[in-house]
């Protein structure tokens, strides 16, 4: 099983998000939550980085964690996937481990 990493903190604040793409393995999660999901917003300078990174790794992004900070779904990068608080507790059972980047 892979691990399944957390981001809480924006690119633009904190390179958290860098160093968890650096570090993440092949087959892993990144689970963007609270500021975190700035990252998954089309349009940014880390929106490249992002898709690229979707090679390897499979993104996730918090649905209620984008509408608390007035953020659309419609404005995703593609193939990021939107879950709720269900999907992130099926994300931590189904990872062997969990990193949070903060």
């Amino acid at each position: 099983m892979a691990m399944l990493h957390t981001v809480n903190k924006s690119p633009f604040e904190k390179n958290s998000l860098d160093s968890c793409m650096r570090l993440a393995k092949a087959g892993s999660s990144v689970l963007l939550i609270e500021d975190g999901v700035v990252a998954a917003m089309k349009g940014t300078k880390h929106s490249n980085a992002v898709a690229d990174a979707m090679t390897d790794v499979s993104f996730y992004v918090l649905g209620p964690d984008l509408k608390a900070r007035g953020l659309s779904e419609n404005n995703v990068v593609d193939g990021i996937k939107v879950v709720d608080y269900s999907g992130f507790v099926d994300l931590a059972t189904e990872h062997e481990s969990v990193q949070a980047w903060l």
